[in-house]
């Protein structure tokens, strides 16, 4: 059984626009996150929490296939860095911002947190960071740092639950006898495992480093995306994968397994041979 605790999160939508402008607040942590569509940064401008200081996440969703566009910053107080980012910035569509109820956060708390979600995204390499220069852990004394990784570890809770998880690496907690793989004539051997973060494919899995005309752009663009990121390496005959990597579906990562356009629900297969398709009918077969 996993470790982890059940948790509560409440969402107030205070225009009663669910796509709008979310105040997301957790229970037992002080915190409180800002999230909204750039259409009502107007709106979300007035809140109280920006003129605190606060982390702030600036994304554009990915909509063809390419992997996400992050920008991660800090402001003493948030408001104006989001108004220069208003400006400056014409790539975000969507922004979150996280500070503190009761002001316990400081410039050099702020500071500590950008400085880990640029790396926890990096090390996750499920967006492309919209960075220059990669910002240090600022100089903390030992119980400032524990305040600071307690209020991220929240922040971290909570993102994905308003749809943002570029900063979780994937986890795989079942065992390998459980994977279902692709096996191909071109000697491709790929192994995944249905999450709850997506359909995960293993590391070491191979992929086509050839593409056929099938393959949807999206699933090229993908493809390419994850070269770029070091996800997918080249090693001559093949590609593989350095890392586990999550998919939105089965057909996503059947498809950039195969480099062709490519039905997941039939083209994962247990050890048994059975489809992905046939095991999960096979959950209402009494």
């Amino acid at each position: 059984m996993s470790g982890k605790r059940g948790f509560s999160v409440t969402i107030f939508i205070p225009t009663g626009e669910p796509e709008g402008l979310r105040i997301v607040e957790k229970t037992n942590w002080s915190g409180v996150g800002v999230v909204f569509p750039r259409a009502q940064f107007p709106l979300a401008r007035q809140r109280k929490e920006l003129q605190c200081a606060g982390v702030y996440i600036l994304w554009a969703p990915n909509e063809t296939g390419l992997l996400p566009r992050v920008y991660i910053g800090e402001g003493d107080p948030v408001l104006s860095r989001l108004d220069q980012h208003a400006k400056q910035k014409d790539f975000w569509t969507h922004a979150a911002v996280f500070t503190s109820k009761d002001q316990n956060l400081n410039k050099a708390h702020v500071q500590y947190l950008e400085a880990r979600l640029v790396a926890l995204a990096n090390d996750a390499r499920r967006a492309e960071l919209d960075h220059g220069n990669v910002p240090k852990l600022p100089a903390l004394s030992e119980a400032e740092s524990a305040y600071a990784e307690a209020f991220l570890d929240d922040v971290l809770l909570c993102l994905p639950v308003v749809g943002v998880s570029f900063f979780e690496k994937a986890k795989i907690d079942a065992p390998k006898s459980s994977d279902l793989i692709i096996r191909s004539k071109k000697c491709i051997e790929a192994r995944g495992v249905e999450t709850p973060q997506g359909f995960i494919v293993r590391a070491g899995s191979q992929a086509a480093k050839d593409e056929t005309r099938s393959l949807y752009e999206t699933y090229r663009n993908l493809r390419n995306s994850l070269l770029k990121q070091g996800i997918l390496k080249d090693e001559g005959s093949h590609l593989v994968f350095t890392q586990d990597y999550p998919f939105e579906s089965p057909s996503a990562a059947a498809a950039v397994v195969l480099g062709r356009s490519a039905n997941g629900l039939t083209e994962w297969k247990d050890p048994k041979g059975r489809m992905l398709k046939e095991i999960r009918q096979a959950f209402f077969v009494e």
